[in-house]
């Protein structure tokens, strides 16, 4: 059986290009718990706020509930429900799944090849990461899960997705003047630009080009704040910063409520600025909430 194969086909409710990061978080989770006690499970009513954080911190911008993947991802093939009735998922209701004991494992054949296998638990979890988060989360993800990764590896499964073209980076930094164009930071050792970045507007993972007009320069941390919803780009190039941002020290307001409504710093001129379809979709999938009025306003 190909595990890594059957991680990548987890059925996941999809319209749009909509984020439906429920079961990867949830199945990330368990690998972290697996790593740390594999032979227990996973009580619903005891790792119900773990996963609600999670999906609040790193899922999509409507409110969601853990009990959705507890009970679907039983049909991949990689976890299992019991409950104190016996074996089988009483549904996706978080009335029934806290009523009935219900308790969520990976499934035998799954825990048997993490113990035959060691290494397959870190290949799953950089399959899982690499598919459905941006990269600038992957490490604070791990360590909100649990996981302990070892460095990684080449992938062996890399010829069935797409590959990045490694000219990105550059090309996006130098449409941008290697400037960070939320706040045009251009910090340099000598010759080389340090802290910035170039970011995928669209999400690499979730079908997002590596072109210029999918990109941003970035230090690194409007490239944090931006992946994870805070910041975004409006119709008119300009920043947008969430309501649900709280930040009351001068350093919060300075670097990044202020932004609120502040053009972007370039790109330069003859270089295709943020195109709408990419924009439109952080938009929709990864921006939380309102945008804050201008700073003035």
């Amino acid at each position: 059986m190909d595990w890594l194969e059957r991680i990548a086909a987890l059925r996941q409710w999809a319209r749009n290009g909509s984020r439906a990061p429920h079961k990867p978080l949830l199945l990330l989770y368990a690998l972290g718990r697996f790593q740390e006690d594999a032979d227990r499970g996973l009580r619903y009513t005891a790792v119900e706020q773990d996963l609600q954080r999670l999906l609040a911190e790193y899922g999509p911008p409507h409110k969601t509930t853990p009990a959705y993947p507890f009970h679907h991802l039983t049909s991949d093939g990689v976890w299992e429900v019991r409950t104190d009735r016996g074996p089988g998922s009483p549904g996706s209701g978080v009335r029934d799944l806290r009523e009935t004991g219900a308790t969520g494992r990976l499934t035998p054949d799954l825990r048997a090849a993490l113990r035959r296998e060691p290494d397959l638990l870190g290949r799953i979890a950089r399959l899982l990461l690499d598919l459905h988060f941006p990269p600038s989360l992957h490490g604070e993800l791990c360590e909100a899960v649990g996981l302990d990764l070892e460095p990684a590896e080449a992938e062996r499964f890399a010829a069935a997705r797409r590959r990045r073209d490694p000219r990105m980076r550059e090309l996006v930094l130098t449409a941008y003047e290697y400037r960070c164009a939320f706040c045009g930071y251009d910090g340099r050792i000598g010759t080389v630009p340090v802290g910035l970045e170039a970011a995928h507007v669209r999400w690499w993972a979730f079908g997002g080009p590596d072109e210029i007009d999918n990109g941003l320069c970035l230090c690194s941390l409007h490239h944090k704040l931006f992946d994870k919803g805070v910041l975004g780009v409006g119709d008119d190039h300009r920043i947008l910063v969430s309501q649900r941002f709280v930040g009351h020290s001068p350093a919060a307001r300075e670097h990044v409520i202020a932004l609120a409504g502040r053009p972007l710093v370039g790109p330069q001129p003859g270089a295709s600025p943020v195109a709408a379809e990419h924009r439109d979709w952080h938009a929709r999938q990864v921006f939380h909430g309102e945008p804050r009025p201008a700073a003035g306003v």
